[in-house]
């Protein structure tokens, strides 16, 4: 059984169809990119997928059980988590509190919630800033410390949209070099970008959008060389 079954997804808004019959699954521990031109479907359908919007026709399976419909919250609660949208990070508080708060209020004790956040720490590079505020952080350092509260208890699901964007190259850098190692560690991921370089590095498959519409889905390098993907996304160039 998959972790997460798209079956028809259907979303209109007035006589647009936004998202038209999408389907797909999601194995647990796969990384894959969801792809598309500007206007596509898939901020849709990821909005969809974290419970921000309702589907107006089809059904979203997490392990076999219907879970569309339901809020960010419930989801978050039962494994899905969408990046940057339930991350609380404080400003006003230094990057260790930050993630010791959040381990503490997803149930862990003390230790362990120094234990974690200490690797996370390691993992993220966020050493040299960690008696910092957040507020004192670079724009690709809080999204850095955004996902350590995140992992303080890895999600069953991690939803990640544009987390490059904006981004200096060298977080952009460690941020794949943790989505790489999590992956290798068994997380599941589905991740929305519009660079090609890094869907190729680091997803094995990605599944492209384009008109609402899933046009394919397969191996990445496979995606990126089929003729629909190259005339409706990559402007006639494959990547």
């Amino acid at each position: 059984m998959s972790l997460l079954s798209v079956r028809g997804i259907v979303k209109r808004y007035g006589g647009l169809t936004a998202v038209d019959g999408a389907s797909f699954d999601i194995d647990a521990g796969e990384l894959v990119g969801l792809i598309g031109p500007n206007g596509s479907g898939k901020t849709t359908l990821l909005n969809i997928l974290s419970g921000l919007a309702e589907p107006d026709g089809g059904e979203i399976l997490l392990d076999g059980a219907p879970c569309h419909g339901l809020k960010p919250e419930q989801l978050a609660h039962r494994g899905v988590m969408r990046m940057f949208q339930l991350t609380r990070v404080f400003r006003r508080m230094n990057v260790i509190d930050n993630l010791l708060v959040a381990g503490r209020a997803l149930g862990l004790d003390g230790a362990e919630a120094l234990n974690r956040a200490d690797t996370l720490i390691e993992e993220l590079r966020l050493d040299a800033v960690r008696a910092l505020d957040a507020g004192q952080l670079s724009g690709g350092q809080m999204k850095l410390l955004e996902f350590g509260v995140c992992f303080m208890v890895p999600p069953r699901i991690a939803l990640l949209d544009e987390p490059f964007a904006a981004v200096h190259p060298t977080m952009k850098e460690i941020m794949g070099g943790f989505i790489r190692s999590r992956h290798e560690q068994g997380q599941t991921f589905i991740l929305v970008s519009h660079d090609m370089p890094v869907i190729v590095e680091l997803c094995p498959r990605a599944v492209c959008m384009n008109a609402g519409k899933v046009i394919i889905d397969a191996p990445t390098r496979t995606v990126l060389s089929n003729a629909d993907v190259i005339e409706a996304y990559l402007g006639g160039q494959a990547a």
